[in-house]
């Protein structure tokens, strides 16, 4: 993928939404890019992790504890609690079609988030979104 297509699949990322044209490109160049077959878990429940992952095309399937939580698609991403603390990964995902993946390592999500404060924050709003999602899945449960 070419450099600023890269930089255009990152803009479409609601947590670099915040991020300048200047700051894509910069992010864009620790970025990696995976191709993943359909069926193919990419991270793994207990599993340890220090990845992010943003989906460029196709599906995946969220599942924890033997259930599928959620389906992702292009512009979500996933692995960003385990990028942030290295603790055991929380879900497995598995590719539900063949994926093309952006990867970010833990060194350069954490060079990001020192530099840019806005993507913190956007990182924070996220994970709260999502660990209350969690708990109103596991109150009805």
């Amino acid at each position: 993928m070419a450099r600023n297509d890269m930089v255009e699949q990152l803009s479409g990322v609601d947590l670099f939404s915040t991020c300048t044209a200047r700051e894509l490109t910069l992010i864009a160049r620790v970025t990696e890019e995976r191709s993943v077959d359909s069926g193919t878990a990419v991270v793994e429940q207990g599993a340890s992790g220090n990845q992010l992952y943003l989906i460029v095309a196709g599906e995946a399937e969220v599942i924890r504890d033997g259930r599928s939580v959620a389906r992702l698609g292009p512009g979500q991403y996933f692995g960003e609690l385990a990028v942030l603390d290295g603790a055991p990964r929380g879900a497995t995902v598995t590719a539900s079609s063949d994926l093309e993946l952006l990867v970010l390592g833990q060194r350069e999500v954490a060079a990001v988030l020192d530099e840019w404060p806005g993507v913190s924050r956007k990182l924070l709003v996220t994970l709260a979104a999502r660990l209350r999602q969690a708990e109103a899945d596991a109150a009805t449960h």
